[in-house]
């Protein structure tokens, strides 16, 4: 609300351009339809665009394809050779390592690191990965049937229940059943590393860590560019079997660094400010993605 008071505020006086910058976008991972739930990504991106501002700098959207929800250009930075970069230079023995995907949904990213460091990789699937299809929004179309009756005097003669909409069958979805959680890739004696973008709620890459543990990992890592770490996110982390955490300084998170020393960071102030130097200079932005693909 702040940024979008600011941005009117300029617009009111006739600035030029207005540019924001906004290294974590948020509720980026609201980006989709979910049953009959609101895309709130999509508000966001057009109340930006309503209070005045024509430009947006950020890093690593959840998804790509946000930046069409947006009627002007969207500069979506990477943070990827920065943690490439920390992986070469501060963990120990790293060809010995192997690149982890929590999820299936995450394999691309994760098959990036791994060409790139010219590692392994390995995927996790089962039980403890958190769809974000399987999640509700507590409405349910067409309501359910009630056994009680109306007012007096209406009942249907024939005393029978019917259907909520009579004469229409449609056919009933059947309900996951997720398998046991599996490794794909051999991850025994060797150091996994989970990539991400985000790591806000840690349970999930808690019970992958255990997993990897049972498996032979002898190290754990784990490398995201938005490092949220809300509610119990530190001390989880302190007791879990992860060695360390790795995530950008886009979102602050200096209380839950004293928390867990496990917790480190990367900066990408650097690529932030020459982003912000081009656009005021009207240089070419081409530089900063050179080497970049769809899947980083």
């Amino acid at each position: 609300m702040e940024l979008l008071v600011m941005a009117y505020a300029l617009k009111t006086s006739c600035a030029k351009n207005i540019i924001g910058v906004i290294p974590y976008f948020p509720y980026s991972k609201q980006c989709k339809m979910r049953k009959r739930g609101s895309i709130v990504c999509k508000l966001l991106a057009s109340m930006l665009a309503k209070a005045g501002l024509t430009h947006i700098i950020t890093m690593d959207l959840h998804q790509k394809e946000i930046q069409g929800f947006f009627s002007f250009p969207v500069d979506n930075l990477r943070a990827s050779p920065f943690l490439l970069q920390y992986i070469q230079e501060e963990v120990p023995d790293y060809r010995n390592a192997i690149i982890v995907a929590k999820s299936p949904s995450a394999a691309k990213r994760a098959q990036s690191y791994a060409e790139r460091l010219r590692l392994g990789l390995a995927v996790m699937h089962g039980e403890a990965q958190c769809s974000e299809s399987d999640m509700a929004d507590g409405r349910h179309s067409p309501p359910c049937v009630r056994n009680t009756t109306g007012h007096p005097g209406l009942e249907l003669p024939s005393g029978k229940q019917q259907a909520p909409f009579p004469g229409i069958e449609l056919p009933i979805m059947m309900a996951k059943e997720k398998p046991p959680i599996t490794v794909v890739g051999d991850v025994g004696g060797r150091i996994a590393i989970i990539v991400d973008d985000i790591i806000d709620d840690v349970e999930d890459f808690v019970a992958a860590a255990e997993i990897l543990k049972e498996r032979g990992a002898y190290k754990i890592y784990i490398m995201a560019t938005h490092g949220l770490l809300s509610a119990d996110a530190p001390r989880l982390i302190e007791e879990s079997a992860i060695d360390e955490v790795v995530v950008t300084n886009t979102v602050p998170h200096e209380v839950q660094k004293l928390q867990c020393p496990k917790i480190k960071t990367v900066d990408v102030s650097m690529i932030l400010a020459e982003a912000i130097r081009r656009i005021h200079n009207g240089e070419s932005m081409a530089y900063l993605f050179r080497n970049i693909t769809v899947d980083d």
